[in-house]
């Protein structure tokens, strides 16, 4: 008698750079469901090794809802994987896949990246079904639980090899393309544009590394207290789907502002760029702009990228759309306001203040309930591993799968008390 995984038939849509999506998708195959894979570009056929299991889409955006219809009628489809929500193909999959009672597996970065990735049911970030829960119905459902959330490790995650995959598949978006012309992809800038922008950011990682060493010293040793502002890519969908702002500049304008009328005189702004910014915004120069017009020029630094902890340790408080790098500082008690909608963004422990107030003497978050909300993310939706490094999708992967093939979501699994035991935290570079 065949397993109840035998009925299961997984499609995947699109999924992070690399050959993550391949590996997941047979170790599925192994397990008993069948599973298909649908490209969107030659970038999605690159990193797919299993040619039989592999359906092109070469049809423009308009007809995707009824293609992807007559896929799950076809293949008898039970279940969706994809990696991120928002990207239009993905929203109208998602859409239908909810009307006909499929189940969706998302994946996301971590929350707490970039030691762990996110696997969830339904939707991620601000679709998340985190959004609806009180830090109380958290605590309730770690009263089943008695494992001690893992510290992350002194060490920083893949970086490298996301860019390097990164690039990769814009090159084969550019190269390749030729049979996927009529889907216009969800960037706002060309493919060669953006191939351009990785490899560009793939060869100058040492001297951006060097400036970036220059930028925090000069912080570190400069004796004044400061506040952080976290940036986050412009393009990202947590930034344009769970935000208030359209540009980036458009927040900017309001901390500084903010900051130049409310923040005590002695103090100075630090602006931290994301990681992975790659120059299509002209970040580094609207600081510059913006510093100069409200006076404080002298008071605002500006640092690409790296690192958060070393900046972190000395820090009042930080601001931040809905950066996932709130985490960190809420892990470290730092007083954080957020504008954005954010999995994270709980009254116990996210200022209520106004921005002015927040700057002029800002409200400590409540430790011991983000303690609670740690420890449920780690018993929950948050993996160990990584996307991008072989030991990291190693280690990702000796969980995840028997996650997807679980009758329950993570949530409901802890509730009811079903959840498997969780792994400890290994180093994934």
């Amino acid at each position: 008698m065949g397993n109840a995984t035998d009925n299961q038939v997984f499609l995947f849509l699109q999924g992070p750079h690399g050959p993550f999506f391949h590996r997941l998708g047979k170790m599925l195959r192994k397990a008993g469901p069948t599973v298909w894979r649908v490209g969107f570009n030659a970038g999605d056929r690159a990193f797919w090794f299993h040619p039989s299991s592999y359906i092109p889409y070469t049809g423009k955006l308009a007809d995707w809802p009824a293609a992807f219809r007559a896929l799950v009628a076809d293949k008898g489809v039970t279940d969706i994987v994809l990696y991120g929500d928002t990207r239009p193909v993905h929203a109208r999959a998602v859409e239908i896949a909810e009307e006909l009672g499929l189940r969706v597996h998302v994946f996301e970065e971590g929350y707490m990246r970039p030691y762990w990735v996110t696997y969830e049911r339904g939707g991620s970030n601000g679709n998340s079904r985190l959004m609806d829960m009180s830090v109380d119905d958290m605590q309730q459902a770690l009263a089943l639980s008695d494992m001690e959330a893992p510290l992350p490790p002194a060490h920083w995650g893949d970086m490298r090899q996301h860019v390097f995959y990164g690039a990769l598949y814009h090159f084969f978006v550019l190269f390749r393309n030729g049979a996927y012309r009529n889907l216009r992809t969800h960037r706002a800038i060309p493919v060669a544009k953006e191939f351009q922008l990785y490899l560009q950011r793939l060869l100058l990682m040492p001297l951006l590394a060097i400036d970036r060493w220059i930028s925090t010293l000069r912080i570190r040793t400069g004796g004044f207290p400061y506040h952080l502002t976290l940036l986050q890519l412009e393009h990202d969908s947590s930034f344009q789907m769970h935000s208030p702002f359209v540009t980036m500049t458009d927040f900017l304008e309001l901390v500084i502002e903010g900051f130049a009328k409310d923040a005590p005189g002695h103090h100075h702004l630090v602006i931290k760029a994301h990681p992975l910014e790659d120059g299509r915004v002209p970040v580094r120069r609207s600081v510059r702009q913006l510093a100069r017009k409200f006076g404080i020029r002298d008071r605002v630094h500006y640092v690409r990228g790296g690192k958060l902890a070393a900046l972190l340790n000395d820090a009042r408080t930080a601001v931040t759309v809905n950066s996932t790098a709130g985490q960190q500082v809420l892990w470290r008690g730092i007083p954080l306001k957020v504008f954005g909608s954010a999995v994270y963004s709980k009254p116990e422990f996210v200022s209520t203040q106004s921005l002015g107030d927040f700057f002029a003497q800002p409200s400590r978050p409540d430790n011991r309930a983000y303690k609670d909300y740690r420890r449920y993310l780690l018993e929950t939706s948050q993996l160990p591993g990584g996307f991008y490094s072989a030991r990291g999708r190693r280690q990702l992967l000796r969980q995840v799968v028997d996650m997807m093939l679980a009758g329950e979501d993570p949530y409901d699994a802890l509730k009811s008390g079903t959840a498997a035991p969780r792994q400890q935290l290994r180093l994934v570079n």
